[in-house]
């Protein structure tokens, strides 16, 4: 463990001389690239730090136990450095896990309406608020970039923006069907219906990740429909962009300027391309998984919110909490922490 700290440590230092060199302060892609691996050090290097600074103060304690008239003192304080130590072991052995390059990275969240018509579409709005309650109170800001509001209330596909510190180590745990068990305002009897709503969350890709050239793309322009005001249906604002490579498509039009849709379409469209790129190379190196998002069928689910019973249950880990009104509103952390616990613990384990 000590020589992978000492080798962060000097990989850290060295960024900093590296940052400091003219020629890569004139280059922004070089800039970017140092700054983002030394952000991804940074804690580690600053835990370290302090790790050193308790072995002194452990080494000093010991001297002093010699000394009568400070032993008992020492012996006190070499106690509670002890127990500090210990805490501090168990945190750089989690610091040391192999890091996610992607979990400081902003998202791009797609949430569909999956089984259950007009109510799977209303529980795509109801987790579009979740998340950005969620978001609100992480001090994260959100963006609204593509929506198809559904008659009945919510959505049929909502994407947005979520943009902040580390968003991508939290909210990557929510790909996948989530599904809902409630009394719908329709229902006349009062019988429990389960419909399911679908989510993928993508890292934000830049050029540094992802290069998606000109002569790729295909660009369609058409005139926008629904809500917008006076501009809507009076020029050719909607941008369609597809990736001939991949044949992935996008489209946007929530913008009134086609300039403006297109750099938001072309946002989405890297953002795609990249995920696209992480699951085959997750198939490449043997990690075969199913689609994030599956098939939206009741049977592929990752958790469940059941109303009756104000009772969340994440499937994955076995998770129960009986705070599903709070959890609609935004109060998530127990559910994000306890997944990311869970991530280490298998790390740790080796699985």
């Amino acid at each position: 463990m000590i020589e992978r700290l000492n080798a962060i440590e000097e990989r850290y230092l060295q960024l900093n001389d590296e940052i400091m060199k003219p020629e890569n302060i004139a280059n922004v892609k070089k800039m970017l690239e140092l700054t983002k691996e030394q952000a991804s050090l940074k804690e580690a290097y600053e835990v370290y730090q302090e790790y050193k600074k308790i072995n002194e103060d452990i080494k000093e304690a010991k001297e002093m136990t010699k000394d009568p008239e400070l032993a008992e003192y020492a012996h006190e304080e070499l106690e509670q450095l002890e127990d500090r130590k210990k805490k501090m072991d168990s945190e750089l052995e989690i610091l040391l896990l192999p890091k996610d390059p992607n979990d400081g990275k902003n998202v791009i969240v797609e949430i569909r309406g999956a089984a259950g018509g007009d109510e799977a579409n209303i529980f795509a709005g109801d987790l579009y608020r979740m998340y950005t309650r969620y978001a609100e109170k992480q001090g994260w800001k959100t963006e609204v970039l593509e929506e198809y509001p559904s008659e009945a209330g919510g959505f049929s596909l909502i994407q947005f923006m979520v943009k902040g510190d580390n968003v991508y180590s939290k909210l990557k745990y929510e790909s996948g069907a989530h599904r809902v068990q409630r009394v719908p305002e329709t229902e006349t009897q009062g019988r429990v219906h389960t419909s399911t709503a679908t989510v993928l969350i993508m890292p934000e890709a830049d050029d540094v990740d992802i290069e998606i050239k000109e002569c790729d793309l295909k660009v369609d322009v058409y005139r926008s429909s629904g809500a917008g005001g006076q501009h809507v249906n009076t020029t050719d604002s909607a941008v369609r962009m597809t990736h001939i490579p991949t044949g992935i498509v996008v489209t946007c039009q929530n913008e009134r300027s086609q300039i403006k849709n297109r750099e938001r379409a072309l946002q989405m469209l890297r953002a795609k391309v990249y995920e696209e790129e992480l699951r085959k190379r997750e198939e490449e190196e043997g990690n075969i998984r199913k689609s994030k998002i599956g098939t939206g069928d009741r049977s592929e689910k990752i958790r469940t919110y059941n109303y009756p019973q104000n009772r969340v249950t994440d499937h994955r880990i076995g998770f129960t909490l009986k705070q599903l009104d709070r959890v609609m509103e935004g109060d998530m952390e127990a559910i994000v922490e306890a997944l990311i616990t869970e991530d280490q613990q298998q790390k740790l384990r080796g699985e």
